[in-house]
């Protein structure tokens, strides 16, 4: 008698036979795969189609950067940019943003560079004084919304 805890020995196969062939996997039937490569190709022949006549990219230009960048100095409060809470967070991010803008404006087109030399002039002067009300500040922002004004 075996015990218990002994293994069981595998089966072997049985003389003479073989597996036979696997079923054949289904796939997509060839209409049905035809009619979505078809509706593909002509859709992605209609966005492009279309992409083509409105002529617009949709990548942002140094026009559009100088423009984003004029937005954001004139909803810059300088009084706003110390106090606690939203008010000092949307005028750091307001000056912050007219800075980085107008820097990528003037990388693109050399004549936006005027406002970016300004903007970034008042950034480093603040950066000495900490105080947008000191003239060393406020000469080169008044500098810039007047660059922004003529634009």
């Amino acid at each position: 008698m075996s015990s218990p805890t002994s293994p069981i020995p595998p089966v072997p196969p049985v003389p003479g036979t073989r597996p036979g062939p696997a079923a054949p996997l289904r796939g997509p039937r060839p209409a049905l795969a035809a009619a979505l490569v078809v509706g593909l190709v002509v859709g992605g022949g209609a966005v492009g189609a279309a992409w083509a006549l409105d002529g617009d990219d949709g990548t942002p230009g140094a026009a559009d950067d100088v423009r984003a960048a004029c937005r954001a100095l004139d909803g810059f409060e300088e009084a706003d940019y110390t106090k606690d809470g939203p008010a000092g967070e949307i005028a750091t991010n307001r000056f912050a943003a007219a800075i980085v803008l107008s820097a990528s404006a003037a990388a693109a087109e050399t004549e936006y560079k005027p406002l970016a030399d300004a903007l970034r002039e008042a950034q480093n002067q603040h950066a000495r004084t900490f105080d947008l009300a000191d003239a060393k500040v406020r000469k080169p922002l008044t500098t810039a919304r007047d660059i922004c004004a003529g634009l």
